[in-house]
């Protein structure tokens, strides 16, 4: 999960306070007592543009709930972990929250989340089976099952189709030497040409690389950053911008980038590109493909996305329960597609011909069977952020990668040992 920074001010406590007040002791219900003409309210915390339209699918679940009445606070994601840690530390907040993937360690471990697992059995639409098993490691917190999957992302190969075939290449790189070439014979094009985007803010980028050369990233307790397959990983980013094939500073965003003449005609990116590119850059219709990305020992992505998870201090644990089992349904993550653009995190829903008949989705379905979250550790943030300023030690200053990654994993460990 990436996004944004905190939001700060008086503007931002009016509406933390009034967020609070809605939700009473852990699910109010309407009139702010704990029952009105037996109907419970439901207060579901949502993160992000997308959680605006989380009404629209509640919608059905109050039809098919009548005594169940579903009240959605739509919370900015720059501000949404600050009132998380305020309802966790208050013990009032939400009856059902959206978790960022990479949260749910530090809220399952300060006790914030219920676990699901006594419950789990009566509701078939959330058993393990039905989700990917990526998207399942994403739920687990030590012999914890603290959330259900809600949408998922991962990361594919955006292309020009045009651009590759005049450079020899019908079909995307299917390996690391084919992607190396790719991009090394598009930059030959002439000067402000380049061959491939190398993120080097997107910090799930090299330990991504890392997987696909066999690195397990940390054994235990123990950081792997210094061991050959992570190095390997780093040296190989890092080659790009060495022989001048990604930029390090264009300033043009990726759809400019793979518009016009293509300045940069390859990119690493999640499903939300797909609808961008279609929006923003209709021209290249036709001219444009996904593929899964290239391997080395094997092509791991990284597996992002959001999960539901129920509130520790809810006082309606069933009807809590009742709304990720509906949430969890083939039919309303294919409506919440429609909606939000988000991919589904239940295997039936890809098996729709929405899914299935759009090349684009089906790579990105495809790419999942290949797909792992980020360690589940509560440091691991603080290790991602410590590793991109390392990393731009080394693109951008030319630090030698193995002392510098000898460096990090020092770091690594010392935050591991906290």
């Amino acid at each position: 999960m990436k996004r944004n920074k905190w939001a700060a001010g008086l503007a931002g406590a009016m509406i933390l306070t009034s967020v609070l007040s809605a939700c009473g002791n852990g699910g109010t219900t309407e009139g702010g007592n704990s029952a009105e003409g037996g109907k419970v309210t439901l207060n579901v915390w949502g993160m992000g543009e997308e959680a605006k339209s989380l009404p629209k699918i509640a919608e059905q679940f109050e039809k098919d709930n009548p005594n169940i009445k579903i009240n959605v606070q739509a919370l900015p994601w720059s501000s949404a972990h600050d009132k998380l840690l305020t309802a966790v530390a208050s013990k009032k907040g939400p009856d059902v929250v959206q978790m960022g993937t990479t949260w749910i360690p530090e809220f399952a471990a300060a006790g914030a989340l219920m676990d699901l697992t006594p419950m789990a059995a009566n509701y078939p639409e959330i058993k393990e089976d039905n989700f990917y098993p990526g998207s399942i490691l994403t739920t687990k917190y030590e012999d914890k099952t603290v959330g259900v999957p809600w949408y998922i992302d991962t990361r594919v190969l955006y292309y020009r189709t045009d651009l590759l075939k005049e450079v020899g290449y019908n079909e995307a790189p299917k390996t690391w030497d084919e992607l190396q070439d790719a991009a090394a014979k598009l930059t030959q094009r002439g000067k402000g040409k380049y061959g491939i985007s190398i993120d080097p803010k997107e910090q799930s980028l090299a330990f991504m690389f890392a997987r696909q050369n066999g690195s397990k990233l940390i054994d235990d307790k123990t950081p792997l950053f210094d061991q050959p397959e992570f190095v390997e990983a780093v040296d190989y980013l890092n080659s790009f911008y060495k022989n001048g094939s990604a930029p390090k500073d264009l300033g043009i965003d990726a759809i400019q980038g793979l518009s016009g003449d293509g300045v940069v005609p390859m990119f690493i990116s999640g499903p939300w590109m797909v609808k961008l590119i279609n929006d923003q850059a209709p021209d290249l219709k036709g001219k444009w493909a996904t593929a899964v990305l290239p391997k080395k020992e094997n092509n791991i992505s990284s597996l992002g996305g959001a999960n539901l998870s129920v509130f520790q201090y809810t006082e309606h644990k069933e009807e809590a329960m009742k709304f990720l089992a509906y949430m969890s349904k083939p039919e309303t993550q294919l409506k919440w597609l429609e909606l939000t653009q988000s991919m589904p995190s239940t295997k039936k829903a890809w098996e729709d011909p929405a899914l299935q008949q759009d090349p684009h989705y089906k790579v990105i379905g495809e790419q999942m069977k290949a797909s792992e979250p980020m360690p589940m550790i509560k440091p691991f943030e603080e290790i991602a952020q410590t590793y991109l300023k390392s990393f731009e030690r080394i693109y951008r200053g030319q630090a030698e990668v193995k002392p510098e990654l000898d460096a990090f994993n020092k770091q690594a460990q010392s935050i591991l040992n906290k």
